[in-house]
């Protein structure tokens, strides 16, 4: 069964988050060796990013047979999920999201047709093999890429059902930002992040959308 069906079965799914971008084969296997875990999480929100590191990092990580979930920098660079994930990505996670819009762009982005928008071209994409031809990797792609959408205001909480659109795998929450967002409402609905957790949960509950309950951005649990 893929991780990607796991996650719509709603199953626990182990995230190492402490493997840092730009790290030495040796340092990444010290990780992975500590548990049985899904997917490496690394950062471009709050640190550098480079692209040809990008693609070494995503190449080590499939040697050892796991995948990698990236953060991408901004919200609003939603529109550039599909060349991020030519690079070797298997999991993309969008911070910070608030809107139904983002939701929709994401989707188109992160998807080949006929259920996205991606551009052919997958130079060191995540699965790709010497054979496969256009059709058959983008029907692969599509029913084994992983989307992740963060939750980090009181407006996401209260929408989050919106977020619930096809294509859309899992939420997570970002704690510290979510705490922001509380504490500049007098009269928040959520006093904290576990309350915030609990309304998300009963919101997507009948849905396919996974709630990762964890207090990081990698929301794994």
């Amino acid at each position: 069964m893929s991780l990607k069906q796991r996650i719509r079965n709603k199953e626990p799914i182990k995230i190492a988050s402490s493997v840092p971008f730009g790290c030495t084969r040796d340092e990444m296997a010290a990780v992975i060796s500590r548990d049985d875990y899904d997917l490496i999480g690394t950062d471009h929100q709050h640190a550098a990013a480079n692209e040809e590191q990008l693609v070494e990092y995503c190449a080590m990580a499939n040697e050892f047979g796991v995948g990698v979930q990236l953060r991408i920098k901004h919200t609003r660079h939603a529109y550039l999920i599909g060349n991020l994930l030519d690079l070797g990505p298997l999991a993309i996670v969008v911070p910070q999201v608030e809107k139904v819009e983002t939701v929709d762009e994401a989707v188109d982005a992160f998807y080949y047709p006929q259920m996205g928008k991606r551009s052919w071209g997958p130079s060191s994409g995540y699965g790709i093999k010497r054979g496969m031809d256009r059709l058959e990797y983008a029907e692969w792609w599509n029913n084994t890429g992983i989307l992740i959408l963060q939750i980090e205001s009181v407006d996401a909480v209260i929408n989050v059902r919106k977020f619930a659109k096809p294509g859309v795998d899992m939420v997570t929450f970002g704690e510290n930002d979510l705490n922001f967002s509380i504490e500049s409402y007098p009269s928040s609905p959520f006093q904290n992040l576990q309350a915030c957790i609990v309304h998300v949960q009963a919101q997507l509950a009948d849905t396919h959308v996974k709630v990762g309950a964890g207090h990081t951005p990698t929301g794994h649990l």
